[in-house]
């Protein structure tokens, strides 16, 4: 029986395959805009909230399976930010980023059965570059619309790897799944091999 991952985002998507894990994917139906408006509170909740959530939707429709939903939040500065809406946007956030501290939280959670069984959210703090103007105009010449899906407007396994001077915590954390905690409870469900 494998995993089922709520989720179509090929990032976690290729770090569950990568991990060896059998897994299909399936999108879950949830209204994030609606569920992080109604959240003002720590970015931790939000993210395992929101991973539970998802993982909650599918795990209805496929009650027998064990389902994986996760999410992640960025906040800069005490601002929480979502993926930009459009490559304007994107500038505008890179422009605020530019030389703060990037905190981004991600979570995972698992379900089965409609019920959430587990979740862990994790953080890593991301310190962004002083950035200019012509290095942004470049990067989103180069990365958009890829980052367009990405909450903090890059992808780390890329060029936006050039936008920080020191990352703290999780590589997996900062792809956008605790992966490590992630498997150690697949183990523990006999889902996966201990």
């Amino acid at each position: 029986m494998p995993l089922i991952l709520a989720s179509t985002s090929p990032i976690r998507q290729q770090m569950l395959a990568q991990a060896g894990v059998s897994f299909l994917s399936q999108a879950a139906a949830i209204d994030e805009a609606v569920e992080k408006a109604a959240h003002r509170g720590d970015p931790s909740l939000l993210a395992e909230h929101l991973a539970g959530l998802k993982a909650q939707s599918v795990s209805v429709e496929r009650p027998d399976d064990w389902v994986a939903g996760s999410d992640s939040v960025v906040t800069v500065a005490g601002r929480r930010f979502d993926k930009a809406a459009d490559r304007e946007q994107a500038a505008d956030h890179l422009r605020f980023f530019s030389g703060k501290a990037l905190k981004l939280t991600s979570a995972v959670a698992l379900a089965r059965g409609g019920q959430i069984d587990w979740s862990v959210a994790d953080v890593a703090r991301l310190q962004v570059r002083t950035l200019s103007d012509a290095f942004i105009e470049d990067y989103l010449d180069a990365e958009w619309p890829e980052v367009a899906y990405c909450v903090g407007v890059f992808r780390l396994e890329g060029p936006g790897v050039q936008l920080f001077e020191s990352i703290e915590g999780s590589y997996f954390t900062v792809l956008g799944m605790p992966l490590l905690p992630l498997l150690g409870a697949l183990r523990d469900r006999g889902v996966m091999q201990a």
